[in-house]
């Protein structure tokens, strides 16, 4: 009962504040009148690409004025340099082309009333473009034709999956759901909840409706459905061992090398001793890459960034824990940012010694990120998210089998990085977990402004990664020679160019409260990257005081020199790992007690957000799907990244609804 009351008083909330732009007050009196503050008039991303330096990009805008359309509105957009592209004959809105910048001037006017982007609606799924998925789509594989996903299973825990939508058949129309499983005692593995099909296809459908507009990243994957959220969405921890159990028992039967959790619980218990993260690591010390969330909870219920809400298991070291990125709807990456809902770092799980004294294990989280806003993915039959928001739906196409919703959230970027994982290792099949998160972190690119316990290690990068995966040796073993040759080649140009833009590469890896720099991550083989390893395991921390020059000494039994590792969380500046400004000192994170006065105290401000710990947030065990209300209703910014496809005569390209 006192779930339930949350969650309504929290969607309530929600429902009343909007972004302050659209509905929020201004301000509320003790006597509880309300001060209604001005509405803006253009939209955020407009906003935002005029606030990210972009304000002389010629786009398209919609602009609706408080009357009827005139001669001095048609001179004020001559003036402007833009000109009318488009008249309706029903509605005062006209289609313009102009500067950014001009069309937020001409949104000062009195008599204009909003100004908003013209959105395109493009012949890929977004997801797919932006991440460089599509430009490896036609990379040759041996036995197994093109890269898409072909032979490799993704385990997907979640609410279950909708096993008649089309998105999830193989090109001669069989499903690719290859097995199914139900751990909460429902007896059903269908998705009455509508969250395990969503996130299934994002991963691993096929692009089989509306001309391949909303692929998945592996479309031609096995897909293993374990359904561990109830009809609500609920699940508990047993049942999710349960799962993992299952997994790890059947991994070889249906060549599970992926599973993705886009679930979670808040991570109280340290990862040491939190079963859940323990199973987790059984599963990776398997051979298999487990994909988590880091969650929802950047910010607060007044919009205050937070730090220190990484969900479990996205606690779990071995883990790759994968944060949301804005695309503001472009497949260019100039203008990504981090979701402002995104969880971050460190994580604030910990153990209690006998006094008392409370041991946070303060690593760096999440990982990466990856597009989570808005997607556009595949819509269970008669699911209650959609049956309780209505709104979600994303007017695709009127048949159930191929409808489409979009939702936001960690839950949504996960199985990003899970398909992506699915390529790799397609690619490359010898790779451990710990070389496929070191390829995706190394060509990841950092996204300027935002920090290490925002970002990780920056914006995941489809094209680069599996490029990268090519080139590395296929004969690997936990008894390779540290320092012995990783790649079958020299090393790559450490950039990409995707959709026009070029970007450079990370060129490093988070490590636990650090992180490390260097091509030796790439040329050189450390011992690090074997079964049953932690990345951090070879970085020597000591009793939390760095000394010497600057750096973090490693153990070079595990890590061969040439490679540095850093002793300051950074803000990046958008270039390669390591540089921009500090934002935290690394020995803050490794003095793990909490002393009178430490920065990571519980409600300290640290840098330009709130550090939360135990006594925030509380945790009764329950699993839920890593999907707020918050996230639901895509009320983040006002990132509009959603491509409806209003206007659009499907029948005309020779499309199917």
């Amino acid at each position: 009962m006192k779930r339930a009351f949350l969650l309504v008083s929290v969607f309530s909330y929600l429902l009343l504040c909007l972004p302050p732009q659209l509905v929020c007050p201004e301000s509320v009196f003790a006597n509880g009148s309300r001060q209604q503050g001005p509405m803006k008039k253009t939209s955020a991303e407009l906003s935002g690409r005029v606030n990210r330096g972009h304000g002389s990009d010629q786009i398209r805008v919609i602009v609706r004025p408080t009357g009827a359309w005139n001669d001095s509105l048609d001179d004020a957009v001559q003036q402007g340099g833009g000109r009318v592209v488009r008249r309706f004959n029903n509605f005062k809105s006209q289609v313009l082309t102009m500067s950014a910048q001009a069309a937020a001037n001409l949104a000062e006017r009195e008599d204009i009333a909003y100004v908003a982007l013209d959105r395109e609606v493009r012949s890929l799924g977004h997801i797919s473009m932006t991440t460089g998925a599509d430009d490896v789509r036609s990379t040759a594989v041996a036995n197994s034709g093109r890269l898409d996903g072909t032979g490799v299973g993704i385990a997907i825990m979640d609410s279950g999956i909708d096993p008649n939508h089309v998105v999830f058949n193989n090109a001669t129309g069989r499903s690719r759901i290859v097995a199914n499983q139900d751990f909460t005692g429902e007896n059903r593995t269908d998705d009455p909840y509508g969250h395990g099909t969503h996130v299934a296809s994002i991963a691993a459908g096929n692009g089989m409706v509306a001309c391949g507009r909303y692929i998945g990243i592996a479309p031609n994957a096995s897909i293993i459905n374990l359904r561990v959220l109830d009809s609500n969405g609920v699940g508990s921890t047993s049942g999710v061992l349960s799962a993992l159990d299952w997994i790890i028992t059947n991994r070889s039967l249906y060549n599970i090398r992926v599973l993705n959790m886009s679930l979670g619980m808040p991570a109280i218990e340290s990862y040491r001793t939190d079963p859940l993260c323990l199973a987790v690591r059984g599963l990776v010390n398997a051979g298999i890459v487990v994909v988590t969330a880091a969650g929802n909870a950047g910010k607060d219920l007044s919009g205050t960034k937070v730090y220190g809400r990484i969900h479990s298991p996205g606690n779990e070291p071995s883990a790759i824990t994968v944060g949301a990125a804005n695309t503001y709807g472009t497949d260019g990456r100039d203008d990504d940012s981090i979701a402002t809902y995104s969880s971050r770092g460190p994580t604030r799980s910990y153990s209690e010694d006998t006094d008392g004294v409370k041991h946070f294990d303060n690593l760096i989280k999440p990982d990466l990120v990856a597009p989570g806003n808005k997607v556009i993915d595949a819509e269970a039959e008669n699911n209650s998210i959609v049956t309780q928001h209505p709104e979600l739906d994303a007017g695709v196409s009127n048949q159930s089998q191929r409808k489409m919703m979009y939702l936001s959230g960690t839950s949504m970027s996960t199985p990003v990085v899970a398909g992506s994982a699915a390529l790799i290792f397609q690619a490359n099949p010898t790779l451990t977990p710990n070389l496929v998160k070191v390829i995706m972190m190394y060509t990841a690119q950092p996204l300027a402004g935002f920090n290490m316990l925002e970002q990780g290690s920056g914006e995941l990068n489809v094209k680069g990664a599996v490029g990268l995966a090519n080139l590395l040796r296929t004969d690997l073993t936990n008894d390779t020679p540290l320092g012995d040759s990783l790649l079958n080649s020299d090393p790559p140009a450490p950039q990409s160019t995707i959709s026009g833009y070029t970007f450079s590469w990370s060129r490093g890896i988070v490590i636990d409260r650090t992180y490390a720099i260097g091509t030796n991550l790439i040329t050189k083989y450390q011992k690090i990257y074997g079964l049953g390893k932690l990345l951090g395991d070879g970085v020597i921390t000591g009793d939390g005081v760095i000394t010497g020059d600057g750096v973090i000494t490693g153990d070079l039994t595990m890590i061969s020199d040439g490679i540095i590792t850093g002793t300051q969380i950074m803000t990046s500046n958008g270039v390669i790992t390591g540089d921009g400004l500090p934002f935290l000192n690394v020995s803050d994170l490794l003095a793990d007690s909490l002393a009178e006065g430490s920065i990571l105290g519980d409600g300290v401000i640290t840098g330009d957000g709130v550090i939360t710990g135990d006594g925030v947030i509380t945790g009764d065990g329950v699993i839920t799907g890593d999907l707020i209300i918050l996230a639901q209703m895509a009320e983040v910014d006002g990132d509009n990244t959603s491509f409806m496809p209003v206007d659009l005569d499907l029948n005309a390209l020779g499309c199917s609804y």
